[in-house]
């Protein structure tokens, strides 16, 4: 699923072509792409209109129009590629929207899972979303506060998305291990020291996602059809079997709350003994 720094590189590579250009066209070639208003609605509203700005939210996108915004979300499998021209169309291409100055926006969604809202007020949509963890008033202090007493575990947790946005498997994982804390530990179990640990991990793994332009593990793309390369970094997520790259114990896959999740068992060591948590050095 595209996470915070896949979103973002998307984000940061369609404004150049995009904003300051005008929507000449769309073609639904899936009309259950479109969340909201109507698909006959949605395309009729959507002609014309400029694009004024790009933002992100979460894993939202927000394309900022001079009369509304058009909300996207990519879910499991999206990803919005940039065309010049005319394009050959591969079966897996949802929706797609012309700009003047021959440039088109491909969604491309595989599972059918990705949705299109075309809205004035963009509230009712995002308006539960955490903290933007790589914006400044994202401190571990936040952090804290937003942990206590949360019993569920670390993972289930930084996977809510109305405790902090953006983040997903992959890099809850990866956090998770770069601050050498368990993924069954619950929230309110942090010391001080380890909530300052996370929140720095947190903000390091998906800064350095971003830089490397996103995580292609599965359907991934960026808006040219290139890969990200931020897979390449990854320590512990989808690494099951091979050795951690701290000590060398082989990395295990478990399950918290339904989720598939991938760390060290030594590195992020629980003893489920004593019911204490211990990192090793």
């Amino acid at each position: 699923m595209p996470e915070l720094p896949e979103v973002e590189t998307i984000k940061n590579e369609l404004e150049p072509f995009l904003i300051g250009h005008r929507i000449t066209g769309i073609t639904l070639c899936w009309e259950g792409i479109v969340r909201e208003p109507s698909p006959q609605e949605f395309c009729s509203r959507l002609v014309g209109q400029r694009v004024t700005g790009i933002t992100r939210r979460g894993k939202y996108l927000l394309f900022h129009l001079d009369g509304g915004i058009l909300i996207i979300h990519l879910k499991m499998t999206g990803s919005l590629l940039l065309k010049q021209g005319t394009a050959q169309l591969d079966r897996f291409i949802r929706a797609i929207i012309y700009l003047d100055g021959g440039v088109a926006i491909y969604f491309r969604d595989p599972r059918k899972f990705g949705v299109m809202r075309l809205v004035r007020d963009a509230s009712p949509v995002i308006g539960n979303l955490g903290p933007e963890p790589l914006e400044d008033d994202f401190s571990a202090q936040v952090l804290a506060e937003r942990l206590q007493k949360r019993k569920a575990p670390l993972k289930a947790i930084l996977n809510d998305q109305s405790l902090v946005a953006g983040i997903g498997n992959m890099y809850a994982d990866e956090a998770l291990f770069s601050a050498r804390i368990h993924p069954q530990r619950s929230g309110s179990s942090l010391s001080p020291d380890e909530v300052k640990r996370l929140h720095r991990s947190i903000r390091q793994v998906l800064q350095g996602a971003i830089n490397d332009k996103g995580a292609s593990v599965n359907t991934y793309f960026r808006p040219s059809g290139e890969k990200g390369t931020a897979h390449f970094e990854f320590r512990v997520a989808h690494q099951g079997g091979k050795p951690c790259p701290r000590c060398g114990t082989p990395i295990e896959r478990i399950t918290v709350r339904g989720r598939g999740t991938y760390f060290c068992p030594r590195c992020q060591r629980f003893n489920y003994r004593i019911g204490k948590y211990r990192f090793s050095s």
